[in-house]
């Protein structure tokens, strides 16, 4: 999507492209960093689908011009950028706030550090939404000013939804807000997009041999994912079975952020250095990554920290069986021995056993298979993941609703 069919946030505010109809029901706001290929941005997007079959009114609202995911949005006619200027652009806050107030928002959620600050700061500007924050994450590091924000605001939110119950302990425990204002809402995946369909088209585009057993794995190239992990178990899997291939799905962050685009360049070195070059295939970020799974026989997910990650869910909704590490919430996402694997984070002989126990088992591969592919249809539709997101935006709206009446009214 080229930034000239993006109409910017004045533009659209000018000519009152916000449609104000309010008989159609609630009207939702979902601010997001930007719309890059990232777990959180595709969250949204999928939010955002499923919500509008529901009634909802969405407008998703990017603080970024970079908005590759912008294409599979249903209603692109209600994606509104508005971006930030500088690193510490106030001026964001005071747009947003005109914008949600402009479409009588009835809630604002905030994805991702910025769009949280701005959601928060903005709601309030604006008087009228409930306000929603979000951890997608956990466990993870962050800087001192950061936390110092996000303590600033936290009192300006009415709910957070945690993709995770190790996410909402976590947050609680960062910022000093009250556990139980906290709702976990697993991540969703569209079932019908991901599943199971012919392997050999795409394994010829991107040079795998039809025999070779393909491991897949789907992660942005940051420390947190763990690479390194699985290109050392790698060595250990080639000189057992020759006919396997590594495929990796994924690139650096926008702009290199996070130190991802050195991440990447040690990771391309160390990949020489262990000699396996000749069995990697580097897919980089993909459109088409649900034409991907299938082409693996498993798929391999070594994070050091997660919240509820996407690209497992994705992996089982295609019938292909995850191992992952035992962070977060994996455990109750993928039940162990029955879907894939569970196995302790940074054990290179487990993960290596875990992987060559499911390539050298035909099938035991089936039947974990067609199990992962029923697991993720029962249990992660993204019609769920939206049913639950609209019933704690609900719940926020009473809350703000009840704090407002509560208020001591002024008079003479």
């Amino acid at each position: 999507m080229s930034l000239a069919s993006i109409d910017s946030v004045d533009a659209s505010l000018d000519a009152g492209s916000g449609d104000v109809n309010k008989s159609i029901g609630l009207v939702a706001v979902l601010v997001i960093s930007d719309l890059e290929f990232g777990g959180a941005q595709r969250q949204v997007v999928e939010l955002a689908n499923e919500l509008e079959g529901q009634g909802v009114t969405v407008y998703v609202c990017s603080l970024s011009p970079y908005v590759p995911l912008a294409k599979y949005l249903r209603r692109r006619d209600r994606l509104i950028v508005i971006p930030r200027r500088w690193r510490l652009d106030a001026t964001v806050v005071f747009r947003l706030a005109r914008f949600l107030r402009r479409v009588r928002a009835d809630v604002v959620h905030g994805f991702l550090f910025d769009a949280q600050i701005a959601s928060r700061l903005a709601g309030r500007l604006a008087l009228n939404p409930a306000v929603v924050g979000s951890e997608r994450n956990t466990n993870y590091e962050s800087k001192t000013t950061d936390v110092l924000a996000l303590r600033a605001t936290r009192s300006l939110q009415d709910l957070v939804v945690a993709n995770s119950n190790s996410g909402a302990d976590f947050n609680s425990s960062l910022i000093g807000y009250p556990r139980d204002l906290y709702r976990v809402v697993r991540n969703g995946v569209d079932v019908e997009k991901f599943c199971r369909r012919s392997t050999q088209p795409m394994k010829d585009t991107l040079g795998i041999p039809s025999d070779a057993l393909v491991i897949g794995m789907f992660a942005s190239f940051k420390q947190q994912k763990n690479h390194y992990l699985l290109l050392e178990v790698a060595r250990d899997v080639i000189d057992r079975i020759a006919a396997v291939r590594f495929l990796f799905v994924g690139d650096a962050l926008y702009k290199g952020m996070s130190d991802s685009d050195a991440y990447k360049d040690r990771l391309l070195e160390r990949v020489e250095t262990l000699g396996i070059g000749a069995h990697c295939v580097f897919a980089g970020n993909r459109p088409d990554v649900e034409k991907l799974y299938p082409v693996c026989d498993i798929t391999v997910l070594p994070s050091l920290f997660e919240g509820t990650p996407n690209v497992v869910l994705e992996s089982m909704a295609c019938g292909v069986p995850v191992v992952a590490t035992d962070v977060s919430d994996n455990r109750a996402i993928v039940p162990n021995g029955e879907v894939g694997f569970i196995v302790p984070s940074g054990d290179h002989r487990q993960l290596r056993d875990r992987i060559l126990e499911l390539l050298e088992n035909v099938d035991l591969r089936g039947r974990m298979s067609r199990r992962a592919r029923d697991w993720a249809v029962q249990t992660f539709s993204t019609q769920q993941l939206a049913a639950r997101t609209l019933a704690v935006y609900r719940e926020a709206i009473a809350l703000r609703c009840a704090a407002e009446a509560s208020r001591p009214s002024v008079s003479g």
